[in-house]
């Protein structure tokens, strides 16, 4: 799969090289933008309150699938109703709000946990599978958190509760499965 990440720090660049090991071809764009046309997916993994100026800085983004790993940590434009919805308003395809629960600095040691990691995620119907093979190839089992309306809940989530227990792996399973 060719994936542009938009954003070339801790979770772009992280991604970028977990992705890459995957087998797939990756194109980092950071602030000055560029071109995703040759792209199948496009990451935006950048600071919340900068979203629109970076997508504004990268063409061939238009009806591509999108994951948005942003966090509201630098504000968020509250005429959305989530920062996957800005994105989704940029981007004007699928969406899926991913990998902003995870912590970017212990990528290096998810292949060392006795079980995979979760992510969780929430997603339009059409960026459900693409999602889905991205967290697996990063090296999680994604756990659905329902359809692109729940993005806010998992934007939310993070603040309030990493900030109080800081850098973890984080398993949600079924009973059994553990």
């Amino acid at each position: 799969m060719n994936i542009t990440t938009i954003g070339k720090g801790n979770i772009g660049g992280g991604l970028a090289k977990l992705w890459e090991h995957a087998g797939h071809t990756v194109t980092t764009l950071g602030s000055d933008g560029g071109d995703a046309s040759d792209a199948d997916v496009v990451l935006v993994a950048v600071p919340s309150g900068a979203i629109s100026d970076a997508l504004g800085k990268v063409t061939g983004v238009e009806g591509k699938t999108a994951i948005d790993a942003t966090n509201a940590f630098a504000g968020r434009n509250e005429q959305y109703e989530s920062l996957a919805q800005e994105v989704k308003a940029h981007t004007n395809g699928p969406v899926a709000k991913a990998f902003n629960a995870n912590f970017a600095t212990v990528y290096d040691q998810i292949g060392e946990q006795r079980v995979r990691p979760s992510c969780l995620y929430a997603a339009d119907d059409e960026a459900r599978e693409v999602a889905e093979q991205l967290i697996r190839d990063a090296g999680y089992d994604p756990v659905s958190a329902g359809g692109l309306e729940n993005a806010r809940a998992l934007e939310d989530f993070v603040p309030g509760l990493f900030a109080k227990i800081g850098q973890v792996f984080y398993r949600f399973a079924p009973p059994g499965e553990l």
